[in-house]
């Protein structure tokens, strides 16, 4: 069966395959693009906010553990004082659609709120421990996502933890 070519038109335009265009046949270039929107919308997508809080914590073996007080330029015995920090943090959580799932400004904003009105504190906590506190919080409210939270000390130094989707049922 011999195939009909595709030909200019006297304006220069191309005609598709006319059995194509009879039957209403996407062309190549069609599929493609469906193909590819088909693939997008099965990826795994999460948003992410950042905010800051200033907050004082210690660390109290600092002061007499032989591994931490070494008396040497590796010595971080101060850390045992209180000390103030700007905490900083990048929370990602996963959302099951792209049209707002999660509002970013209002998720940022809850957040924010919990540190501000005492429902989170920072206390004497490790970034680890200040991470996974938030992760329990936003977990009670937004059940059965995957979560990811960044938590530095001054943006310099810091915890990145990955909290996957529970598989009992989903907390």
């Amino acid at each position: 069966m011999e195939r009909i070519q595709t030909r200019r038109t006297n304006r220069g335009e191309t005609m598709g395959n006319v059995i194509d265009d009879m039957y209403n046949v996407p062309d190549v270039e069609t599929k493609r693009e469906q193909a590819l929107k088909e693939q997008a919308a099965k990826g795994s997508k999460m948003i992410w906010v950042t905010f800051r809080k200033e907050g004082l914590h210690k660390y109290p073996a600092a002061l007499d553990d032989p591994k931490l007080a070494t008396g040497d330029e590796y010595d971080v015995s101060f850390l045992g004082y209180v000390h103030r920090h700007i905490f900083h943090f990048k929370v990602a959580i996963e959302v099951f659609h792209d049209d707002r799932d999660i509002e970013f400004i209002q998720f940022k904003r809850w957040m924010e709120n919990m540190y501000a009105d005492g429902t989170m504190k920072l206390d004497y906590k490790s970034c680890e421990m200040i991470s996974d506190d938030l992760y329990t919080a936003i977990t009670k409210r937004y059940p059965g996502r995957k979560i990811e939270i960044d938590v530095s000390e001054d943006g310099e130094n810091g915890s990145h933890a990955v909290y996957e989707v529970p598989v009992m049922g989903g907390i």
